[in-house]
């Protein structure tokens, strides 16, 4: 069978089984299921895929996984990520936009604590987009950059679909972990620059209003109090790996304690906040570990079909520079990024991708940090962006979607710059890789 028939066939059926509406997961599974009986010999390929399956999550390297989705349920169960909140709002004084340049702040903050995005939307959403709407800001300076600096968390360690991408794409989960902050400080320099630029040629946006005087002992006290503590959190996730102390998976444990004994400091942990946390561990972690089972034999049914192999020569004679090829993969991530959720995309891109970025000598930590970073995009991009649907949740009642896309537009266009720079720039990802022990 020619492999671009492999493909068609492949692909189409795919798509058959998710406009069914059975979940991806299932879907990856049974059309694997199919794929083992057709090229692993009838009966015995279903016991191959199931060899398959187990080996695919038996890897010391997704350990840290449950344990980062445990440290944001945490955060976000015992309420600890709003007192960030309220210790940027003190320090930030009277500048141009200043609620918006809270929720960038706190973002970045909440981003090294929670690691999943639609935790942090909902949380600042349910605490700043209140305030700034009876500060009489508009919509595009009260949604957006909430909408933009909530998918800092898959772009700052901790991250879940970090590890996840490179679950699937086999790419070195420290590295990226690694290669992904400066990105999403980058990101967030933006974010911070286009509220400030905004504001001040357009002050109608985001009004000024007096602020109650704040002492400077108060700021430093509050500061030791809460931010310090959480200082110490963030080094045992991202400190312990740049200085070679630990691995992901140990830094992960060190992290999750630390929130643990956080919590426990503040009176916040009580058994209520422990089943939640623990109850969304599971159910997340559980449909994650489902998605990398059927995304890894689903590339491995490909490689056996001949088709990756296939396509990996087509794209290297392609009479092209290479980085136009990945310039391309990314705009069908872009435009996938509009209609699917995040750990789908992964699951059908990445096993065709990945052996292509290979042939074309690309570093797999860069590819994996732009991937990422588009995939963070496709977060908030009209018109199925989970963000969005999280954001209208904690809106006011009158706020439209329509509202909701034109206020993450501004803050797309600026991951697009984002991800320019890193494509022209590529130690923008790779210079902390390399430094790493």
């Amino acid at each position: 069978m020619d492999w671009q028939l492999v493909l068609l066939i492949t692909f189409g059926s795919l798509l058959f089984l998710m406009a069914t509406g059975l979940p991806v997961a299932l879907c990856f599974i049974l059309l694997n299921l199919a794929g083992a009986y057709i090229f692993f010999g009838g009966s015995a390929g279903a016991q191959i895929l199931i060899r398959n399956m187990y080996s695919s999550l038996a890897a010391f390297s997704l350990l840290p996984l449950p344990l980062f989705i445990l440290m944001g349920e945490l955060m976000f169960s015992t309420g600890i990520g709003t007192r960030l909140v309220d210790i940027v709002d003190r320090w930030l004084g009277r500048m141009p936009g200043r609620l918006a340049l809270i929720a960038v702040g706190a973002g970045t903050l909440l981003s090294t604590l929670t690691g999943a995005s639609v935790s942090s939307v909902a949380i600042l959403g349910d605490v700043l987009v209140p305030e700034m709407e009876k500060r009489g800001y508009k919509k595009a300076l009260s949604l957006g950059p909430i909408l933009g600096s909530g998918g800092l968390a898959m772009m700052i360690p901790p991250s879940a679909l970090a590890i996840l991408l490179g679950a699937v794409g086999q790419i070195s989960i420290g590295k990226l972990l690694m290669a992904i902050i400066m990105p999403g400080l980058l990101m967030a320099a933006l974010y911070a620059a286009y509220i400030i630029g905004r504001c001040t040629l357009q002050p109608s946006l985001a009004p000024p209003y007096e602020v109650p005087h704040t002492p400077f002992s108060q700021k430093l006290i509050l500061t030791i109090r809460y931010v310090l503590p959480m200082g110490l959190v963030i080094f045992l996730v991202i400190g312990v790996i740049l200085m070679g102390i630990a691995t992901p998976s140990e830094a992960a444990a060190s992290g999750s304690i630390g929130v643990f004994i956080l919590a426990a400091i503040y009176g916040r942990l009580n058994w209520a906040s422990v089943k939640k946390a623990v109850t969304g561990t599971i159910t997340i972690t559980g449909m994650i570990f489902l998605i990398i089972c059927g995304a890894k034999s689903f590339s491995q049914i490909l490689a056996f079909s001949g088709a990756i192999s296939a396509l990996s020569k087509l794209a290297t004679s392609l009479p092209v520079a290479p980085i136009l090829i990945v310039i391309g993969m990314m705009a069908v991530v872009v435009v996938m990024g509009c209609l699917m959720e995040p750990a789908s995309i992964m699951m059908i891109t990445l096993p065709v991708f990945m052996p292509v970025i290979e042939a074309l000598n690309f570093d797999p930590v860069w590819f994996g940090t732009i991937f990422l970073l588009n995939i963070e995009m496709g977060l908030m991009s009209p018109p199925f962006g989970m963000s969005l649907f999280v954001m209208k949740g904690v809106a006011p009642l009158d706020t439209t979607m329509g509202d909701i896309y034109k206020a993450a537009l501004p803050f797309l266009y600026l991951d697009v710059i984002a991800m320019a720079l890193i494509i022209v720039f590529p130690s923008i990802a790779l210079w902390l890789p390399s430094i790493t022990r």
